[in-house]
């Protein structure tokens, strides 16, 4: 016989019984002893002790080898798993035959040793049931050398040393717990069976499980690659868009086309912040996004944001916002990421409030802050309420009204909330509105952070930027647009054009597309271009969004801008990147990057 390297995975029944007898082989030799030992002393004194060695040595023998084989029989490449199963009913009889030699000094014992042997041998079958999991031709092998023969030396003992009538019916009531045993024998094969069917049906269903959780997450690979794609192919365009929409702009046009520029401007940014929501995702895919604690004055955050949909939604809507909150209080969190969540809730409210009130108030209760988002809108449904927080699901907008978003508010909420460790709660009825409450952890007063202030008039540079970009169209407008900003701009399309345009004259900050054509990428590019000039101050832009491709920028170390980038995030941008890596010994003329030169405000001035 050969032994596989490893027990095969039958999945049968047969295979099950195996690998359970080989369980219990390791633990039963101790049981059979003791009980041996039992035996052994009830009739010490009263047969030879030659003949009790004896027995005692054929038991050992024969529940060791039993032990062996049970042990390798799961693991056996043949016969089959019913071929097996006799060479364990052989060494279950076997070791049958052995108890039941002990039974040849029954008519030496006294009445009460005898006694006291019977009961260890049904002690014995009555474990039976269980070692052999009740399967009848097992059960049966051990039964009948034991019980049977048993049943059968009470019943001629009368004849072999004159006993009354009572040993006779001791044999009747053996034979009648045999029967027992073999009922509950049955009951314990039926169970055994049943429940290795409930075990291959869960192991079914598990393995139905793994499928549809590995095809759900295949689907979700697949839709952030088609989001990230998408979101990729429309940026492209758009950025172009706006490069030129914030260059012309900054030109001098009459009213009319002013504001034909600012409406196209507008639209562009709408446009630009609905792919943004996709780019949240996408970031929040990848785990680039980062947590930094800082302590902020609640009051102050929420009027902030607050105010702006304040006076559209009355003016518009006729809906009141107002905003109600206990002076003083101060939130451990991070400031950008908790703005975000506090947006867009209160972007959602104002989405699904037609009429009545939006309330948004912050209380300090049991040592954290409360901020309660409610509004009088429409309400959601219980039955919705789990799924308001799913990627793309909106509640009433089966026609896609553009100006509900995309439906990724709710759920960039729940991931925010989760990064921030924010408990966040839900009230809600159709028809009764809307109430969110975020539990924040709280700070004291007097340990606001401060935020930096932003200088209100918009200062630019006279500055040397090479811009790399495979993209013809976003070259020339960026081009156009820098310059208007006062910059001198070289421009390439790939690593090596790059470093042709450097090779004389280094560039004071490079702008570089993530990615280039074919195999080239504006890492790369930075890469080599520092390697000719170290320090060589840098920012990536790109239109792309998927988390492989995130996660390698953010391990780059170098500042990105998602496309489109309008022209004040553009400029405050350029202005941290000089001030945080200038070169060192090149010399720049003060106020070089943001000192001394005013631009107009319709150039570069926030908001534009």
């Amino acid at each position: 016989m050969k032994i596989a390297s490893s027990p095969p995975a039958s999945g049968t029944l047969e295979g099950e019984l195996l690998n359970q007898l080989a369980g219990q082989s390791r633990q039963i030799p101790f049981a059979v002893f003791a009980a041996s030992l039992m035996i052994a002393a009830f009739a010490w004194g009263h047969v030879p002790p030659v003949a009790i060695v004896a027995w005692l040595a054929i038991v050992v023998v024969v529940v060791m080898l039993r032990r062996r084989v049970l042990e390798r029989l799961p693991r056996l490449d043949r016969p089959d798993e019913r071929g097996r199963l006799r060479i364990a009913v052989a060494v279950t009889l076997a070791n049958g035959v052995a108890q039941g030699l002990s039974l040849f000094a029954f008519p030496l014992l006294p009445e009460l040793e005898r006694s006291l042997h019977t009961l260890v041998l049904l002690g014995l079958c009555a474990g039976s049931v269980a070692t052999t999991a009740g399967y009848r031709p097992l059960f049966v092998a051990y039964l009948l050398p034991t019980a049977g023969a048993l049943t059968l030396a009470w019943a001629v003992l009368p004849s072999l040393v004159g006993a009354s009538w009572l040993e006779a019916a001791m044999s009747g009531l053996i034979l009648m717990f045999c029967l027992v045993l073999l009922g509950l024998a049955r009951d314990a094969w039926a169970a055994f069976s049943e429940s290795f069917a409930i075990r291959l049906e869960q192991v079914a269903l598990n393995r139905q499980l793994r499928e549809a959780l590995d095809d759900a997450e295949a689907a979700s690979r697949a839709k952030t690659r088609f989001l990230a794609s998408a979101s990729h192919d429309l940026r492209q365009p758009l950025h172009t868009l706006s490069l030129f929409g914030a260059a012309l702009e900054m030109r001098p046009l009459d009213e009319r086309s002013h504001e034909i520029a600012r409406s196209m401007n507008e639209a562009l940014q709408h446009l630009s912040s609905e792919l943004d929501a996709l780019l949240d995702v996408s970031k929040l895919d990848a785990g680039v996004v980062r947590v930094t604690p800082a302590n902020i004055d609640i009051g102050h955050l929420l009027e902030r944001i607050a105010a702006p949909y304040a006076e559209t939604i009355e003016r518009t809507a006729g809906v009141s916002l107002s905003v109600d909150c206990q002076t003083g209080l101060v939130v451990r969190s991070d400031r950008s990421l908790l703005e975000r969540v506090l947006r867009n809730l209160i972007d959602n409210a104002v989405k699904y409030t037609e009429k009545g009130s939006i309330l948004v108030e912050a209380r300090r209760r049991n040592g954290a802050i409360h901020v309660v988002i409610a509004d009088t809108g429409v309400g959601i449904p219980d039955a919705e309420q789990a799924r308001i927080f799913e990627e793309f699901y909106q509640i009433g907008n089966r026609e896609r009204d553009r100006r509900k978003g995309l439906g990724l508010g709710l759920s960039i909420v729940r991931r925010l909330t989760e990064l921030l460790d924010i408990e966040m709660s839900l009230d809600s009825a159709a028809g009764r509105g809307s109430r969110f409450t975020l539990k924040v952890a709280a700070a004291e007063p007097s340990q606001e952070t401060p935020v930096q202030a932003v200088e209100p008039e918009a200062r630019c540079m006279a500055l040397d930027v090479l811009v790399i970009d495979d993209e013809p169209s976003i070259r020339l407008g960026m081009r156009t647009l820098l310059e208007g900003l006062g910059c001198r701009v070289e421009l390439a399309a790939s690593t090596e054009d790059a470093l042709a345009a450097v090779a004389e004259r280094p560039p004071d900050l490079v702008l570089a597309d993530l990615r280039l054509q074919d195999e080239d990428d504006g890492i790369s590019a930075i890469q080599a271009i520092r390697l000719v000039h170290p320090g060589t101050p840098a920012i990536l832009v790109s239109g792309d969004t998927a988390p492989d491709r995130l996660r390698e920028a953010d391990a780059a170390g170098i500042p990105m801008l998602h496309k489109p980038v309008p022209v004040d995030q553009l400029r405050q941008a350029i202005i941290q990147t000089m001030e945080e890596g200038a070169v060192p010994g090149k010399e720049h003329a003060p106020g070089q990057w943001g000192g001394d030169v005013p631009i107009a405000r319709g150039a570069c001035a926030a908001g534009r």
